[in-house]
């Protein structure tokens, strides 16, 4: 018990790199959304801890299936950690936020913080492949 300790602890030093992809005020947010979805705060996120999460969210009838996909993109249990790697991931290659934001002012002129469904869809069938 005592080596498999220290394998998991030199497990999460190794992966606490994750902190330096983010400034502090977005791993605050991440820490924030984290805990909302902890609704039992054990400090894992379980698929009941998802399945309440989304409830409250209106999304009432999710499958097993769909929860355990969710819970099976870590290699094991999503504590904070795991949970600011996965999102360190999923936008590795994304634009940073001032190009989208830019890109979204070109999408909304008047500055109305919406786009509207005609010019988005004339922007689809004229601009795209």
């Amino acid at each position: 018990p005592k080596k498999a300790k220290r394998r998991q602890a030199a497990g999460d030093s190794g992966s606490s790199n994750v902190f330096s992809m983010f400034e502090q005020s977005q791993i605050q947010e991440y820490k924030e959304a984290f805990t909302i979805i902890d609704q039992n705060r054990d400090g894992i996120i379980s698929k009941d801890d998802l399945r309440d999460v989304l409830a409250s969210m209106g999304q009432l009838n999710v499958k097993n299936e769909e929860l355990e996909a969710m819970i099976k993109e870590a290699s094991g249990p999503i504590n904070f950690t795991v949970f600011l790697t996965m999102f360190g991931e999923k936008l590795k290659g994304a634009d940073p936020e001032d190009v989208i934001l830019t890109a979204f002012k070109v999408l909304d002129p008047e500055a109305t913080g919406s786009i509207k469904k005609e010019f988005l869809e004339e922007l689809l069938t004229t601009q795209c492949d």
